[in-house]
């Protein structure tokens, strides 16, 4: 018997009308939709006038309902991995899906849709120093006090834009923290309800940012983006460093080695066993 075969499909972020032909046909088509939350999903469905079977997958079951639906593909059944808006896996807790189809040879594709990540940076207005479109993406803004802690050292010296997620409760004392570690001038931008009516894009210094959330409530799913740092030649700060130098920068602030060989590789864009390499020189 044919194994089936797991969708891993976009959703509207917001406006309902940012789905393909593709993702509809797909949606209708396939034996079991695995969602985030039935309930979502089923006001998606419903305006396209889609029946389908719903099963929910989410961080509170993904254990159990991961085995389940690896059981299901292996009798055939097909399978669309969708999340409550955008693509799944990103900041999503499906994500260790794929592993296991790949480990249990079973197919897996994608039907691409929109993403906030990608919306927000492009809504953003922020670049890299050098007019590029490159950028770090973090997920969601840390709220750990030692994650949050690597995360504002590393802001501190990278040159790209940094993306994150972020809720809106949270983002006021989000700023005020980032303002605190980077200072009142670094720029950022706010970009919340992304596609829908009261989209907006507010941009500015991180000081002007905190004003204006003291006057204006945040509403809506947010995206966060930091400004990259650059310094007089345009590169970044620990450009100048060597490797072994950059490890120790973050030794200096506190981190474990393996930790900060794990920052190290992340900010140059090389692997965590080429900076063991260097540094074991």
């Amino acid at each position: 018997m044919d194994k089936g075969t797991l969708y891993i499909c976009g959703t509207p972020i917001g406006n309902l009308e940012d789905i393909t032909i593709r993702q509809l046909k797909c949606l209708r088509l396939v034996d079991f939709i695995a969602c985030e939350d039935t309930r979502h999903t089923l006001k998606l469905l419903n305006r396209y006038n889609i029946k389908a079977r719903l099963i929910s997958f989410n961080e509170h079951n993904y254990n159990k309902r991961s085995e389940e639906v690896i059981a299901f593909l292996k009798e055939g059944k097909n399978i669309a991995l969708v999340s409550d808006a955008g693509m799944p896996i990103i900041s999503d807790p499906g994500a260790g899906i794929v592993k296991l189809c790949m480990d249990n040879d079973i197919n897996c594709t994608t039907v691409p849709g929109p993403t906030a990540l990608i919306s927000g940076f492009i809504l953003s207005g922020i670049t890299s120093d050098a007019g590029g479109a490159g950028f770090a993406f973090g997920g969601f803004f840390p709220k750990d006090n030692k994650e949050r802690k690597e995360e504002m050292e590393i802001l501190k010296t990278r040159a790209q834009p940094t993306v994150y997620y972020e809720a809106p409760h949270r983002i006021k004392k989000t700023l005020v923290l980032l303002q605190k570690d980077l200072g009142d001038n670094r720029q950022a931008a706010v970009v919340r309800e992304i596609t829908k009516i009261y989209e907006e894009s507010i941009r500015g210094s991180l000081c002007e940012l905190i004003s204006h959330f003291e006057h204006n409530e945040p509403r809506g799913e947010i995206v966060l983006v930091i400004e990259g740092v650059a310094n007089d030649s345009g590169t970044a700060e620990y450009d100048s460093l060597t490797t072994k130098e950059h490890v120790e920068m973050y030794l200096g602030v506190g981190l474990e080695l393996k930790d900060a060989m794990k920052r190290v590789a992340k900010d140059r864009g090389v692997s965590k066993r080429d900076v063991y390499a260097e540094i074991h020189k």
